[in-house]
């Protein structure tokens, strides 16, 4: 009969175990996922910015924030954007865009906001094991990153999440005025703004443009702005103006296997797997 290995003897093989069966890479992973662990856009709910250097695909999350979503589609449907600029670009933080003419801007003053920082708990958060410092529970629900107690869920400020700008007064963020989050993530924001969305292409247009000055990265001189061409919804866009592109199922096996792989990272790179990962360092695939 076989006598099973002490545990310290089993512990002791896992590096080398380690080392002669890598997880595999997060590029190798999704090369082997199936088409049904990828789904395509509702074209209702994803909005392209056009700017003069190319495209930011934009996807909304109604689920959260209906409300607001539904004056940020109104807006667009009224071209409210077109012509707008990015009037803010704060290093480590975010750039804010908003509409600078005053008479258009001054028509849509009185626009209601809403408070729409969290929703009750879902079924549909798939979660993480990892610590967070934030939230008792994170994981994604859908395609987005959400943290909850047990009783409230909402979305993270984590890199490329966007969110509505607001004053002091906690309704005041009608949709108007627009943000994405360019820097580290400032989760300090979390259920103190109402997020809308995330950003799925073109972040790079976006974090790389000039940062305004201090303290709020705000333009002082209006040349310095990046002018936006349109904010437009895709179900708006003629068939052949879209932009085909798909996202990774996060409820799906690949994805699972995906954030396995960056948790255990071992390659000819990485020397010591950190074993654990940070919500907002587990991108959302999009091909």
């Amino acid at each position: 009969m076989k006598r099973a290995l002490p545990i310290a003897i089993l512990a002791s093989l896992v590096p080398a175990l380690a080392a002669a069966a890598p997880f595999p890479s997060p590029d190798a992973v999704l090369a082997g996922a199936p088409a049904s662990d990828w789904q395509t856009l509702d074209p209702a709910d994803t909005l392209y910015m056009d700017l003069p250097a190319g495209r930011v695909v934009i996807l909304l999350a109604p689920g959260f924030a209906p409300k607001t979503i539904a004056n940020i589609k109104a807006l667009t449907r009224e071209k409210y954007f077109d012509d707008a600029s990015l009037l803010r670009s704060q290093d480590n933080y975010v750039v804010q865009w908003s509409q600078e003419n005053k008479e258009r801007k001054a028509a849509k003053a009185a626009l209601k906001g809403f408070v729409e920082f969290d929703r009750p708990a879902s079924s549909s958060l798939v979660r993480l094991p990892d610590h967070d410092t934030y939230a008792a529970q994170t994981g994604f629900d859908g395609n987005f990153p959400a943290g909850s107690d047990g009783k409230r869920e909402w979305l993270l400020h984590c890199y490329g999440m966007v969110g509505a700008g607001r004053d002091n007064a906690a309704d005041s963020g009608s949709g108007v005025e627009l943000y994405a989050v360019t820097g580290q993530s400032p989760r300090q924001l979390d259920r103190n703004i109402t997020l809308v969305g995330r950003v799925l292409k073109g972040m790079e247009l976006l974090s790389a443009i000039p940062r305004g000055p201090a303290p709020m990265g705000f333009y002082a001189d209006p040349k310095l702005r990046t002018p936006i061409v349109s904010i437009r919804r895709v179900s708006d866009v003629p068939a052949a103006e879209r932009t085909p592109i798909q996202v990774l199922r996060t409820d799906s096996k690949t994805f699972a296997d995906t954030v396995e792989a960056r948790r255990n990272r071992v390659d000819d790179f990485y020397k010591r797997p950190a074993g654990h990962i940070d919500l907002c360092n587990i991108p959302v695939p999009v091909r």
